[in-house]
């Protein structure tokens, strides 16, 4: 674990995870609803492995520090509703930054990419608008309805993972996303039929492998092409 200084103050530990060979193209992790539990320290150590610079801040800090929810019961769930029904997009956005900051200068390119899941879908969609990441990786991203228009303030590129039946994300909100999208040259989409939400989660309820590794395989070959 390090620790990152807030742009507004104070300080917030990250996981790192350093990349096989001692340095790659800096990566940021960035949280489900569940904290930076098992799941996003795994998903760290295997980018590393593949030879990127992996840091995983910890978002919900402000809320309760060090939050690792194994999403194994109802009170698991429960508590992570909590944590994400107050949590603050903007303020996460902005620890998002500073972690960037932080790991750029570890990238053996100059580069760095961000990869989130769920919430962190939608804070990696709010990343590529507001910040100067160079890349960023939207899985099954919620709540996009209202900031679409922010996706004009692109600086970097952005690829995209929609489930086709995503509980929390509704037809109508999906087809405001791919309109609105639609012409944007530096976003690249990709729908995937008959899937739900979190369809990428290794052990999750609703994973399918088939379109995991299919949207992993592109994630990969994404981030080879702009930060590599």
């Amino acid at each position: 674990m390090v620790q990152i200084t807030a742009r507004d103050g104070g300080t917030f530990d990250a996981y790192l995870a350093t990349a096989q060979g001692g340095s790659g193209p800096a990566l940021v992790l960035i949280q489900e609803i569940f904290g930076v539990n098992h799941l996003m320290r795994y998903q760290a150590d295997c980018f590393a492995a593949k030879g990127f610079t992996v840091i995983v801040p910890d978002l919900f800090w402000r809320q309760e520090p060090g939050v690792m929810i194994t999403d194994q019961s109802e009170a698991d769930w429960q508590k992570a509703f909590q944590l994400f029904q107050g949590f603050d997009a903007d303020k996460g956005v902005e620890d998002i930054a500073a972690t960037v900051d932080y790991i750029r200068g570890q990238s053996s390119t100059g580069k760095v990419g961000a990869i989130g899941w769920c919430l962190g879908g939608r804070l990696a969609f709010l990343t590529a608008a507001r910040t100067n990441i160079d890349a960023a990786v939207a899985y099954y991203g919620v709540a996009l309805d209202d900031n679409l228009g922010e996706a004009a303030s692109m600086g970097g590129k952005l690829l995209m993972h929609v489930a086709a039946k995503d509980d929390f994300v509704p037809p109508e909100s999906q087809e405001k996303i791919k309109s609105a999208l639609a012409d944007n040259p530096k976003v690249e989409l990709h729908v995937y039929e008959g899937c739900n939400h979190a369809f990428a989660r290794p052990g999750g309820a609703n994973f399918v492998q088939e379109a995991a590794l299919k949207a992993d395989d592109r994630t990969l070959a994404f981030l080879k092409s702009t930060i590599a």
